[in-house]
């Protein structure tokens, strides 16, 4: 009798990317890479840009590739052969739906990450139902979707038809990058994240005037195209002087754990991973009700706050509070996802052994 051979495994990944300018879904897919390398797997990342404040964080052993564009990707499937693919967010999911149409049959196994919630805030009711219908057709390009907590999952599940076909898996947590710490000031309240529409800081700068401390400094990591309208609201107000845009920085961590409070004014959001960080290492946080996930995150009123989304006066109202002198800051609260990378591989073998 011949021996039973071993069913097949995912020894080769494949995801894709758009560049390295520093959004969450980006460096969440380099913290798995890292670990899908260091479990001994072969990863290519397919990317049109390369450069970016990213860079510093590709992982030792990462293969790259640089299409012109991502709609090449089925030539570099095709060139490569790889086990599977791993799409890292909402965003690349039109790219995944192109590959499998151009594919076929000989299309491996397509997994996606839920990286935004099924209803954004920034849709008219029109754009609304067209991303609906949009997301229906989800499962029929993809074989599997994972999201970052349990009532985003049941979100997802029921947006996308996939029912039976979602796991809940989390982001890797955030791990400390050596580096110095920017000119910061004694006391701050922080934002971190991309200066784009999604993020709203206008709502977080028109609070700072209604503030009881008219001192405090707001400082706000990342980049991004709204840099321009962010300054502009900043010369309006005359709030030159209090609020700090820092750019984009490789560990927030240590500016999180100096901060009086961590401020998310976003329409929209999947799992924020910037209020898991900032309660990691001790810090409240103060977020619009932008996911179901928010409120998994900040499930006790210790933690933090969490707010309407235009509701300035519960902004202001909650920054009184947690900047108040007599305020305790929460106990630091351990990140999940220490275990993902390797259940990622756990789904992307029982997918290509069927």
């Amino acid at each position: 009798m011949s021996p039973v051979s071993e069913p097949p495994t995912a020894r080769h990944i494949l995801t894709y990317a758009e560049d390295l300018r520093g959004g969450g879904v980006e460096r969440a897919q380099l913290r798995l890479a890292r670990g899908w390398l260091a479990a001994g797997r072969r990863v290519t990342l397919a990317i049109e840009d390369i450069s970016g404040p990213l860079a510093a964080e590709l992982p030792e052993g990462l293969e790259i590739v640089t299409p012109s564009q991502l709609l090449a990707l089925p030539n570099v499937v095709r060139r490569l052969g790889p086990d599977i693919i791993f799409c890292p967010g909402n965003f690349y999911t039109g790219i995944a739906a192109w590959t499998r149409l151009r594919l076929g049959k000989t299309c491996p196994p397509i997994v996606a990450k839920m990286s935004n919630a099924p209803a954004r805030a920034d849709h008219g009711r029109l754009m609304h139902a067209a991303h609906q219908v949009w997301l229906a057709r989800h499962g029929g390009f993809l074989d599997h979707l994972v999201a970052m907590t349990t009532a985003t999952a049941d979100e997802a599940a029921l947006a996308t038809r996939m029912i039976g076909r979602t796991s809940v898996i989390p982001n890797p947590p955030a791990v400390p990058i050596p580096g110095a710490l920017p000119d910061l000031p004694p006391r701050y309240i922080l934002g971190v994240g991309r200066l784009e529409p999604q993020k709203r800081w206008d709502r977080l700068i028109a609070a700072l005037p209604l503030l009881a401390d008219q001192t405090i400094p707001l400082v706000i990591l990342g980049d991004g195209s709204e840099r321009g309208a962010i300054e502009a609201q900043i010369r309006a107000f005359g709030l030159g002087e209090r609020v700090h845009l820092l750019g984009h920085s490789s560990d927030p961590l240590p500016v999180m754990a100096r901060a009086a409070v961590l401020v998310l004014t976003s329409d929209y959001e999947g799992v924020p991973g910037v209020l898991r960080e900032a309660l990691s290492v001790g810090t409240p946080v103060i977020s619009t009700d932008s996911s179901a996930a928010v409120a998994e995150i900040v499930d006790r009123p210790e933690l933090g706050t969490v707010i309407a989304r235009n509701d300035t006066a519960a902004l202001v109202g909650a920054l009184d509070a947690w900047l108040a002198p007599t305020t305790q800051r929460p106990a630091p609260v351990a990140q999940p996802g220490a275990d993902s990378a390797n259940r990622y591989l756990a789904l992307f073998d029982q997918l290509v052994r069927r």
